[in-house]
């Protein structure tokens, strides 16, 4: 192994051990603290109370691997900084329920800080001419917080199936890593792969049956992270590693979210409103149990993250054929017809077991019958 390699999968590693050490320790501190998830509607996928101590491993993960493998960057440090913010933020409302305006205005908070620090989207590649588009100072400051309260907000908002936020935040992460690493950008993908590490060490505690769930506090940390690193590509690579990779990689959360604002705008609800209209639940009232749903949206996942990365090296008609795919899978999930075809075919299945098992009933029956005969 050479010395680049052990920089590039060091972070991984450390996240990974130290987020899957920590994760059991926070089970059993969770009921203590009162970090627990009461299941109080039916939009509850669990019956049970739950821990929702979660963040503090992805937390300590993320931070023991870039406090190792990239503490001397000034971009880290002011990302260490937002994200340990965005973290005490997400705790405070795992503990006490904050209303919807007050997160926001913390979250809005936590990005103005990392952009005072210095994290900010300050031009976008020129597609129709010569060099780059530069912000204006409050124009960059806007697109900046946008960016940042907008993945975080979607990936906190797909964090409702157990091992999915998680998974998810994983397979995009390596993925945005990897073309970060293609384009010479070595600080992103260090950071990368150390919120993929993170959520790696955490998933398996939190993968259908769930033993913890994340919480908000880990579920805003890993979106505010992958936003807030992805902004760090910007020096060199313009939109191709902040704006473009990251939209690419993470278009299931980001589709979900524009969805569920314009459903719940169209229904004269806040855009606060919990649901049970997101794409995950879709498929779960579609007939599919939690880990298929999981594996469904991580493949789609998948296909967007190759999409992303075939981009990243121009190779047009290939991204662009990955990209209908996926857009026609999530199609058919969204689809009332799709939904009604296969809740069909999974009623016939519930139905054609009980006659199954009737039909072994009377020949288990007619055996015992015919040995009372004997």
């Amino acid at each position: 192994m050479t010395a680049t390699s052990i920089e590039l999968w060091g972070p991984l590693l450390v996240a990974f051990v130290v987020a899957a050490a920590v994760t059991p320790a926070a089970i059993k501190i969770a009921p203590k603290i009162g970090a627990m998830d009461i299941p109080k509607d039916e939009r509850r996928m669990h019956k049970k109370p739950m821990p929702r101590f979660g963040g503090i491993a992805i937390y300590l993960g993320i931070m023991a691997a870039l406090a190792v493998f990239a503490l001397k960057d000034k971009g880290i440090t002011s990302v260490m900084t937002g994200c340990t913010l965005i973290y005490m933020l997400g705790l405070i409302d795992d503990l006490k329920d904050l209303k919807p305006l007050v997160k926001l205005c913390g979250q809005i908070v936590c990005a103005t800080v990392v952009y005072i620090m210095g994290v900010r989207i300050e031009f976008i590649t020129n597609y129709f001419g010569p060099g780059n588009m530069a912000f204006g100072d409050v124009a960059c400051f806007i697109i900046t917080v946008l960016w940042l309260i907008a993945i975080t907000n979607a990936v906190n908002l797909i964090d409702g199936l157990d091992g999915l936020a998680a998974g998810i935040v994983a397979i995009s992460a390596l993925c945005i890593g990897y073309v970060a690493y293609i384009h010479g950008q070595y600080v992103p993908t260090l950071a990368m792969m150390a919120i993929a590490g993170a959520a790696l060490g955490f998933l398996p505690y939190n993968f259908n049956p769930a033993k913890i769930f994340m919480g908000d506090s880990g579920s805003e940390l890993l979106g505010f992270s992958i936003a807030a690193v992805s902004i760090l590509g910007t020096v060199k690579s313009a939109t191709i590693v902040v704006v473009i990779i990251p939209a690419l990689v993470l278009g299931l959360p980001i589709f979900d979210t524009v969805m569920a604002i314009f459903r719940r705008l169209a229904k004269h609800q806040s855009i606060g409103t919990a649901d049970k209209d997101h794409l995950h639940h879709r498929i779960m009232k579609a007939g599919f149990g939690q880990k298929r749903a999981v594996m469904i949206l991580y493949c789609i996942s998948g296909i967007m993250g190759i999409v992303a990365v075939l981009y990243s090296r121009g190779l047009t008609v290939e991204y662009l054929g990955l990209t209908a795919v996926a857009i026609m899978l999530i199609y058919v999930l969204l689809s009332d017809t799709g939904n009604r075809n296969i809740s069909l075919k999974a009623d016939k299945i519930k139905k054609e077991r009980p006659d199954k098992k009737e039909e072994k009933n009377k020949q288990d029956k007619h055996i015992e019958k015919g040995s009372d005969n004997k």
